[in-house]
């Protein structure tokens, strides 16, 4: 790589004018080397520019462009993969807002039920801070005060307090293991894609163990679910530890939910075509979100990204070349088969760059999912970046829900259960703060109310403390009540001297 200064005189002749070499052959710390040259060749070597999938992105030097009309060589750099800008929106980042304290629940209720009877102590939980996440020295029993709805404590003495669920947290943690039970079916099934779109059919289980938690396995899923179906998958050792490898390929389960939906669509527009009444046509658009401003060449590029033959993630993907529009629409199938596979319809950035080398996913794998926004969106939100499934969902809400997410917002619903009630209803039905020495716009709003209705006025509706200021030239109330001081005083003392004289 050899960078190179042209320097030209536009007013000197052609045979005049020199360009002068800059090398970088030599170390940094060493003088540079300057070479004049009679004649300049361009480099022939410029790979061609493809900036949409990322295949040797030609970046030039703007500082080279006020130096004249010479032609300037090329140096090329490393493939920049992001090319569409993300934009963020509320909709999907309130999702993972409102599940920050839940997840600190959840991680304590993991702790809670290992133990016997569900029963634990406050000092036993001070073990696992590391682990919940907790730097700062806080007391516990704080903690889970905050949560009434969830924990209760149990106090047997001054220095011995233990902690329990609550009843509708115990209740729910029930349901929970009961549907899972229920859905254990399902949970090998969705296990089973994962393992038929590996390269070779065989995963680590502490890769698997990413996506526990996004898919719905339980925590113990190795010893129930890898145990309980040998027909289907087999526990092998590696060189890299343990590893779950497919036994048995089912071409039935062999269809994503892409192609699903493509079908479902197929049969709606042949329903439409049969109807009496006529429709208007409907043009195939790209769906993207609102606010998004994309050129009419990323547009382009998006359109022929949608146009190219869909390649199922469960083919044969081997003899796909990485950088290539077909290996990165590929990829993109795969994405989008394994959040369909989710919960939540969603999942950590960081869980999918794991399987880099079971789906031979690019390094810039971020990039390339904020590439296609009419698919995925990234959010920046919490600790790690999360993608979503757009189409799974309608604003902030999930169109079609899983029984355990159902399970998931009753139990968010008992840790936004605050410990102090803020505000309260009295006999009247009027609204009042409890805890609060604010008053609020409605208190000092009828309040002001009352004092304009006790305020004295004329016959004729005149106010009369206004109609003192008019006539008496006092444009301040503090000066008006030192005026009726001075008069109520004054009228005494004329009172007094009117009673004294009379008395004589």
């Amino acid at each position: 790589m050899e960078p190179l200064l042209l320097l030209a005189s536009n007013k000197a002749s052609i045979s005049a004018s020199f360009p002068l070499f800059l090398s970088y052959k030599s170390s940094f710390h060493e003088k540079p080397k300057i070479s004049r040259k009679s004649h300049f060749h361009p480099s022939k070597g410029v790979p061609e520019k493809t900036p949409f999938f990322g295949r040797s992105l030609v970046l030039q030097d703007k500082a080279f462009t006020s130096l004249g009309n010479l032609r300037k060589t090329h140096v090329p750099f490393e493939p920049i993969r992001a090319v569409v800008k993300r934009r963020k929106e509320l909709p999907f980042d309130n999702v993972i807002q409102r599940d920050k304290k839940l997840k600190l629940v959840l991680k304590i209720r993991k702790i809670l039920v290992s133990q016997p009877d569900r029963i634990m102590s406050l000092r036993s939980l001070g073990r696992y801070r590391r682990d919940l996440g907790l730097e700062k020295r806080r007391r516990f029993i704080a903690l889970l005060r905050k949560f009434p709805g969830v924990f209760e404590i149990m106090e047997e003495g001054a220095f011995s307090l233990r902690f329990r669920l609550t009843p509708e947290a115990e209740r729910l943690y029930l349901d929970e293991l009961r549907v899972r039970n229920e859905m254990e079916g399902l949970l090998v099934v969705k296990l089973r894609k994962l393992l038929m779109m590996s390269m070779e059919k065989r995963i680590l289980l502490e890769k698997i163990a990413h996506l526990r938690t996004d898919i719905g396995l339980p925590l113990e899923f190795r010893d129930t679910i890898c145990q309980r179906y040998p027909q289907y998958f087999r526990v092998v050792q590696t060189e890299r530890g343990p590893a779950l490898e497919l036994t048995h390929w089912d071409p039935e389960l062999a269809v994503s939910a892409a192609e699903l939906a493509e079908e479902e669509n197929r049969a709606r527009e042949l329903e439409e075509k049969n109807l009496i009444i006529d429709r208007p046509l409907k043009f195939n658009r790209i769906k993207l979100p609102k606010g998004l401003n994309l050129s009419k060449g990323e547009m382009r590029r998006l359109c022929q990204f949608r146009d190219m033959p869909y390649i199922s993630p469960y083919s044969d993907f081997s003899g796909l070349r990485s950088g290539t529009p077909e290996k990165e629409k590929h990829a993109c199938g795969v994405v989008h088969e394994i959040l369909s596979l989710a919960v939540e319809k969603r999942t950590l950035v960081d869980h999918l760059t794991h399987f880099r080398e079971e789906f031979r996913f690019s390094q810039q794998l971020r990039g390339m999912i904020i590439r296609h926004p009419d698919m995925f969106y990234v959010s920046l939100k919490g600790d790690r970046d999360s993608v979503f499934l757009r189409e799974a969902y309608r604003d902030s809400q999930l169109i079609d829900k899983d029984p355990l997410l159902l399970i998931k917002e009753k139990f968010r619903s008992l840790v936004a259960i605050p410990r102090f009630p803020k505000r309260d209803f009295d006999d009247n039905d009027e609204l009042v703060n409890v805890g609060s020495s604010k008053p609020t716009k409605q208190t000092a709003f009828s309040a002001k109310k009352e004092e304009e209705r006790r305020a004295p006025v004329f016959p004729d509706g005149r106010p009369r403390e206004r109609c003192c200021l008019s006539l008496l030239g006092f444009k301040r109330a503090s000066h008006l009540g030192s005026f009726a001081a001075q008069i109520v005083t004054r009228c005494l003392l004329f009172t007094n001297s009117y009673a004294a004289i009379r008395g004589c």
